[in-house]
């Protein structure tokens, strides 16, 4: 029989226990940070190498214009390229900025940011040389009068130091910028959900133009505005959000009086503000902040959490979208007929600012069958994964849709998308990973409002379709027999059929385009029956003599023996607008921008 085994003594477990540094934390864990596996670990890494590209663009106040490149290296090695136009990173910094984890410079700011706890690209360096033992390579220039720095790099998990493998001056075409290159094991699975987090980004970030080269294929999510952000800026805390450790620290380091150091610490604190704060603690305001006991600390973060202080000021720390950017950013990739848009007003959750915006498209281009394609932002972020854990799915399953005419198991179904992004400088995720928003009561109050806006707009829409579809059928069917009804009363009266385009178009209320010959001439006649203005682009390609044109075309292109003319031309409701040039009438006309069902072209009488 073996010998039991002999208990380790106190000592001996002594001997076993060691710190560890936080590399060496997020090394054993790294499916905490999105890297849980090599199909997920490419779409992590590419989101938060964007990520940092972007946020550099927008604090030095330029338009992103991004290279993103993923090459397949040797069996399942891949290479993820990201370059970026941004102020660039000095030389010093670049080893701890991708080489150490939590080295950053937002985690103390509170404001609207992509990243803050400063985990992100380094995250991915360390996921790289665990996989395929490589190390990064990271070029950054600071400007066209600074040369440009290359580092091969790696982290030291043991000490959560960088390791430096290489260091010297390169030459760089970029003026100004950074481009990190990571070579990591993984697989190309999950490509679809690759370009399907590019075109999220694309859609909230529409003043960004981001190159892809993908194994091959070439992909562009070009900008749809040409304004860049403006970057949020920082506010101190505000009293409501303030813990008491964190109170404690920010006391410890004051040498102020009490009812300055509450002004000057804290985010809409006045001396009124200060001095009712100190009375419900029971303070005395000429006391040394950094000389409260325990007890008084306690006292001073409840009567600060007690009094009646306004919310922070959302419209400095925060950034959104807008509802005219989220409607471009979302019809650049997407075809809908009908998209509307909403950003609610600035609200506050335990001291912290957050705007919720949200945007509905349906029909189009969109799948028919199936639930709505949803589409969840945080702080300009696209949440790919965990979907069902999220408060935003649960506010958009809680919303009755059938009271706005879409079908619903649960979450809607039929061709809809829902947008909803929630910015905040401190969006409550629920793992570190940040995949999913927390419930926050404050947050899916307004999540569930803005949802309900959209849903009200879109009802609105759909009875108008389905009444303007009911009335243009009987327009349909009373257009069906006038063509009959002209006959015969052109055969009683014994007199030629009547031209009743007119009629149609009134009663269709279309565009009605005629052209006819007449003494020589060609004239070319647009009547607008349309109840509203229309903006189209006449084209006619002919023979005759379009250079003598009244009006004068904008456009002239000489063909072989044709020539081609343009015309822009803008028609009020009601009105007719007519061009006239000598010639026989051949050729061609065409008509682009009104839509074809409310087009009708007659190109008639040539005599």
């Amino acid at each position: 029989m073996a010998s039991p085994l002999k208990p380790a003594s106190a000592d001996e477990l002594a001997k076993q226990q060691r710190s560890i540094s936080v590399a060496e934390f997020f090394e054993k864990n790294k499916h905490l940070l999105g890297f849980d596996s090599p199909t997920r670990g490419i779409v992590t890494t590419v989101k938060e190498a964007i990520d940092n590209a972007l946020d550099a663009c927008e604090e030095a106040g330029v338009l992103p214009d991004i290279y993103l490149g993923i090459f397949r290296m040797e069996g399942d090695i891949f290479k993820v390229v990201v370059e970026d136009n941004g102020p660039g990173i000095v030389p010093e910094n670049i080893p701890y900025v991708f080489g150490k984890l939590l080295y950053g410079s937002r985690f103390h700011q509170i404001r609207q940011s992509r990243g803050q706890q400063g985990i992100g690209i380094s995250a991915a360096v360390l996921y790289a040389q665990l996989t395929s033992g490589r190390p990064t390579l990271v070029i950054s220039r600071c400007g066209k009068d600074r040369k440009a720095h290359q580092f091969r790099l790696q982290i030291k998990t043991e000490t959560n130091e960088p390791e430096i493998l290489e260091n010297e001056e390169t030459t760089w075409d970029r003026i100004h910028g950074t481009r990190i290159e990571i070579e990591f094991r993984s697989s190309l699975t999950a490509r679809k959900r690759l370009v399907e987090y590019l075109r999220y980004t694309s859609v909230v970030n529409p003043h960004a133009r981001i190159r892809v080269e993908l194994d091959g294929e070439a992909i562009l999510f070009d900008r749809a505005s040409d304004e860049p952000i403006i970057p949020p800026q920082a506010i101190l805390p505000h009293p409501h959000g303030v813990e008491l450790g964190e109170l404690k620290r920010i006391a410890a380091g004051s040498t102020e009086s009490l009812e300055s150091f509450l002004v000057k610490s804290f985010s809409r604190v006045g001396q009124k503000t200060a001095i009712e704060i100190l009375e419900l603690a029971g303070l005395k305001p000429n006391k040394k902040a950094n000389n409260l006991s325990p007890a008084d600390l306690s006292n001073l973060q409840a009567a600060m959490q007690q009094a009646k202080v306004p919310p922070p000021p959302a419209s400095q720390c925060l950034s959104p979208i807008g509802e005219v950017l989220i409607r471009q950013g979302l019809e650049k990739e997407y075809e809908f007929d009908f998209c509307s848009a909403r950003t609610r007003p600035s609200s506050v959750y335990h001291g912290h600012p957050f705007i919720v915006e949200a945007a509905l498209g349906y029909g189009g281009k969109l799948e028919s069958e199936g639930t709505a394609r949803i589409m969840r932002f945080a702080n300009r972020v696209p949440l790919m994964y965990q979907q069902g854990a999220c408060a935003i799915t649960g506010c958009i399953s809680s919303v009755n849709w059938k009271t706005y005419n879409i079908s619903q198991s649960g979450l809607p179904t039929g061709p809809l998308l829902l947008l909803i992004h929630v910015a905040s400088t401190n969006v409550p995720f629920t793992s570190e990973s940040k995949d999913a928003v927390a419930s926050i009561p404050e947050i899916e109050r307004e999540i569930t409002l803005a949802l309900q806006e959209l849903g009200r707009d879109l009802k609105t829409f759909l009875s108008r379709r389905d009444k303007s579809r009911l009335t243009e059928e009987k327009a349909r069917a009373i257009c069906a027999i006038i063509p009959e009804i002209a006959e015969k009363v052109s055969e009683t009266l014994e007199k030629p059929v009547p031209d009743i385009s007119p009629i149609e178009g009134k009663i269709m209320r279309r565009l009605v385009a005629k052209k006819k010959t007449e003494d020589g001439n060609v004239i070319i006649t647009l009547q607008n029956y349309t109840s509203h203005v229309l903006d189209l682009t006449l084209y006619v390609i002919t023979s005759d003599e379009i250079k003598s044109a009244q009006p004068e075309p904008f456009f002239i292109e000489e063909m072989d023996q044709d020539q081609s003319g343009v015309w822009n031309v803008r028609i009020a409701a009601g009105e007719k607008w007519q061009v006239k040039y000598p010639g026989t009438g051949n050729g061609m006309i065409d008509i682009r921008g009104v839509e074809e069902n409310k087009k009708v072209v007659i190109d008639l009488d040539r005599s």
